[in-house]
């Protein structure tokens, strides 16, 4: 296959540049992104509609990647249960080489065709849940490795990647493929790759999350409440909705422990 994130950069020469001339390069090729991603929305949708039902049965959502794909698959999963107050094992990120590698690059890890298998084997996987496989690049072993036996076992599966006719969209029920061509830095696919997936995983989680009743008009009334910002928050949504003052909105959401609950419980 021809991998367009390894092609050369359309610029050249890039150290003898200006730092504008960088920037606002960098922004122009950062411009086509989502235009790209927006072609995609009809898979997306199929992949969101198709993890709902599974959840409300039970099934939960994992992202497997290797290096920034990985890495970003966490940060989705990890903000799922702050912004919308679910369990911390319904949206499971997992990179090759386990934690340590969220901060360092582990040698090989992604290279073990067996190992994504393996890692998803811990969690009880079965066919309830949805492996989306995220890889900028579409060949990742240990991605491709583990959606191939995922797909054996008819769990539902879909990637993210960015080159047409990958081995990882080969074995994806519902594959995702936002070619955004040469990055400026040629290969450095943690660029337009990076943002194309960032992008894509903001819209299945958010997506999701909204079906399973998990907002209310715009609003997170499931947000756990961890930091000061997030009580204030809460209050001014109190404040809004039932049309109290600070004062009483802040002693009700100390009181029931979630916007939620002050909404569908208090009553004057």
């Amino acid at each position: 296959m021809t991998r367009i994130t390894e092609s050369d950069s359309n610029y050249n020469s890039l150290e003898s540049m200006s730092t504008t001339d960088l920037l606002y390069n960098i922004n122009k090729e950062d411009k086509s992104v989502p235009e790209l991603v927006e072609l995609q929305i009809p898979k997306v949708e199929r992949l969101v509609d198709s993890i709902v039902p599974r959840m409300k049965l039970g099934g939960r959502l994992f992202y497997l990647g290797a290096g920034t794909s990985g890495r970003l698959g966490i940060v989705d999963a990890s903000e799922c249960p702050p912004t919308f107050g679910v369990d911390h094992n319904l949206v499971i990120g997992i990179i090759a080489g386990g934690d340590k590698a969220i901060r360092k690059a582990v040698e090989f890890a992604e290279d073990d065709v067996d190992l994504g298998w393996k890692d998803l084997q811990k969690y009880d996987i079965n066919k309830n849940d949805v492996v989306i496989g995220i890889a900028a690049s579409g060949t990742t072993p240990y991605v491709v490795g583990a959606l191939d036996i995922c797909q054996k076992h008819e769990i539902l599966t879909g990637c993210i990647v960015c080159n047409l006719d990958s081995p990882l969209s080969k074995v994806s029920d519902i594959p995702i493929e936002i070619v955004v061509g040469p990055e400026f830095v040629t290969g450095s696919t943690r660029m337009k790759a990076g943002t194309a997936q960032k992008l894509i995983l903001n819209m299945i989680s958010t997506s999701t999350m909204i079906k399973l009743g998990r907002v209310r008009g715009n609003k997170m009334v499931d947000m756990q409440l961890s930091n000061n910002k997030l009580v204030e928050r809460g209050t001014k949504m109190i404040m809004k909705e039932l049309g109290l003052d600070c004062e009483q909105a802040a002693l009700l959401l100390k009181q029931y422990g979630s916007v939620r609950d002050v909404l569908d419980n208090y009553h004057e």
